[in-house]
């Protein structure tokens, strides 16, 4: 079994505050994108994740999200499975970063 570490959305906005270096991954649907993401949140659709998973490894943080946190599960199993680490979900997905208050931006903002 393949375990998966869980970020919460108080922590995210903890780490995008410092400007730490994180790299957020949106695996939501372009349409669902194109509603809001969380600020330098990358949209990659979970469908093209086998395509690009080359291309996610790296030495910082990897949080992935989607809109309720079961999407993104399946990504970090996905991705922990190629060997990528320093993945972490956020629990709740954007559905808990916005109901703490925080901020959602559109993709052309």
């Amino acid at each position: 079994m393949i375990s998966i570490e869980e970020i919460d959305a108080l922590t995210l906005s903890e780490w995008l505050r410092k400007d730490a270096p994180v790299r957020l991954l949106d695996v939501r649907s372009a349409a669902e994108f194109a509603h809001g993401m969380i600020p330098r949140g990358e949209s990659l659709p979970l469908h093209l994740l086998p395509l690009r998973a080359n291309d996610l490894r790296q030495e910082a943080p990897l949080v992935v999200y989607c809109r309720s946190g079961a999407r993104s599960a399946q990504a970090c199993a996905f991705l922990r499975q190629k060997g990528c680490n320093n993945i972490y979900n956020l629990r709740g997905g954007i559905l808990d970063w916005a109901r703490h208050g925080l901020p959602i931006v559109t993709a052309s903002a």
